[in-house]
Parts: structure tokens; C-alpha cells; sequence
């Protein structure tokens, strides 16, 4: 057989990583009966997917050859956080705004938490809808294909309103990756997505706040092990993932 492109390999194993179930069936079935076959070990370096059974076995299957189909882990839930603080204008006598403001940290902002989400959701825009913040990722690297999707939202933990962004992740993240992720999210509230947010007004009693996921001062974003440390629960947000057919033939 041909040996497939390192771009293919990469694709390969990117999107199908080890635990990925693999389910085959037969060309002359006519009810395309699908079998489980295992989960994926690893695919070699001819793009030949080496499976694990219950019993031991370790077959391998090849593209073109037999017919099987790969369905990757379902994401699991990566939840960063960075502090949120907030400006609080108050609203004169006259209906004035105070140009100056007050700055608001996170235990403040506890008793604004709907106002704040709500306003996340409106500052989304519709090509975000399927990916979130990985929609202006622009690279096809390895946390392109691993990060489903990337969302800011808040969630309030120890007394305090905190940003976060939450992220659809399939396989686990190298650090490397992981650094990576974070510097691409660092840019997003910052100067991406962030920036576009804390110029949204949100109205309070007394007047308006201006939120803010990133300050110069004191900031960093960090996962909930490195922020807390405690290791969260896994959390398994999507009923399906993307499948893979093999061989030509498409199952749902």
C-alpha cells in the first residue's frame, strides 16, 4: 500500500486518539450490521489502525480493506480560570453617568452573576456557535484538533465570581498543548473576544458595569487543579461525537 502523507497521519491521529471505538461490519451484509471490534490502541505509520479486544486479541484494520467505522472519545469538560473584575459606573441624579467608576473584584460581583452570563451570550456572535472561541483559533495544529470548543462564561467558586472558559477537549493535552491553549484564550480576553465584551454595558441598580476577563495587574489563567488545587470532575457535555466511516459506507 501507498504510505499515506505525514499531513494524513497527523489527521489521523488527531481526530481518532487512543480509546476511540471501532465498530466493523460486513460489505455483503445487507443490513450493514455493525460489530464491536474494540478500542483503538494506535495507528502505525501506514495509517493502519491497531485495535484492542476484551479478550485480548489485537487486530488491525486497514483502510480500503475492511470495512469499519471509528467514533472518538466523547469530549471531556477543561475548565480555565482567570479573575474577573469589574468597573461599576453610578448613575446620577440627573441620569449621568459618573465617567470615572469604581473597580469591582470578583466577591463584589457575586450578586451580578446572571446579569454577567447574560451578557456573554449576547456578546457571542453566530459564527461562534459551533466552536465558540476555537472558530478564530486560524490554526490547524494539534489543540485546533483536539479543542472542540472554547466558551467565556463565569461561575462563582470560593466566594468569588471568576471568568472561565470552558472547552470541549477529545484525548488528553500535552503541556505544550495546553500552554498553547491558554496563550491563544490570554489573547481572546484580552484583545479578542474580551475586549469587544467590556465595552457591553451591563445595567445594575444605581447604573452600569463594564466587565472585565483580563487586567494588566495580578491576572493569569490557570486550570481548576492549578487555581484550587483540587482536580475537577470530568464532564461529559456532548451525547455524540464525530464519526469516522471507513471504507466508503456511512452509518449514524
Amino acid at each position: 500500500m501507498n504510505t499515506p502523507s505525514k499531513e494524513w497521519l497527523e489527521f489521523l491521529r488527531d481526530q481518532f486518539p487512543a480509546g476511540s471505538r471501532v465498530q466493523t461490519w460486513e460489505l455483503d451484509d445487507p443490513k450493514n450490521t455493525l460489530k464491536e471490534a474494540g478500542t483503538l490502541n494506535h495507528t502505525d505509520d501506514e495509517g493502519r489502525f491497531h485495535v484492542r479486544q476484551s479478550d485480548g486479541g489485537e487486530p488491525i484494520l486497514d483502510l480500503g480493506e475492511e470495512m469499519f467505522s471509528v467514533h472518538p472519545p466523547e469530549p471531556t469538560l477543561l475548565k480555565l480560570y482567570m479573575p474577573l473584575t469589574a468597573s461599576f459606573h453610578a448613575r446620577n441624579e440627573w441620569g449621568d453617568l459618573d465617567e470615572i467608576g469604581e473597580e469591582w473584584d470578583g466577591r463584589t460581583l457575586l450578586d451580578y452573576e446572571d446579569r454577567i452570563l447574560a451578557a456573554m451570550v449576547r456578546n457571542r456572535t453566530p459564527e461562534e456557535a459551533e466552536r465558540g472561541l476555537m472558530y478564530w483559533h486560524g490554526v490547524q495544529d494539534s489543540v485546533d484538533a483536539k479543542v472542540r470548543s472554547a466558551m467565556f462564561t463565569a461561575e462563582a467558586r470560593d466566594g468569588r465570581l471568576w471568568g472561565v472558559a470552558e472547552c470541549q477537549i477529545i484525548g488528553q493535552l500535552s503541556p505544550e498543548e495546553l500552554a498553547g491553549l491558554k496563550d491563544f484564550l490570554t489573547g481572546q480576553a484580552s484583545d479578542g473576544w474580551g475586549e469587544g465584551f467590556e465595552q457591553r454595558e451591563i445595567r445594575v441598580d444605581g447604573g452600569e458595569l463594564y466587565a472585565h476577563l483580563w487586567q494588566v495587574d495580578g491576572w493569569s489563567i490557570q486550570t481548576e487543579a492549578e487555581r484550587f488545587g483540587q482536580t475537577q470532575d470530568e464532564a461529559k457535555d456532548m451525547e455524540h461525537g464525530t464519526t469516522m466511516t471507513m471504507g466508503g459506507m456511512s452509518h449514524g
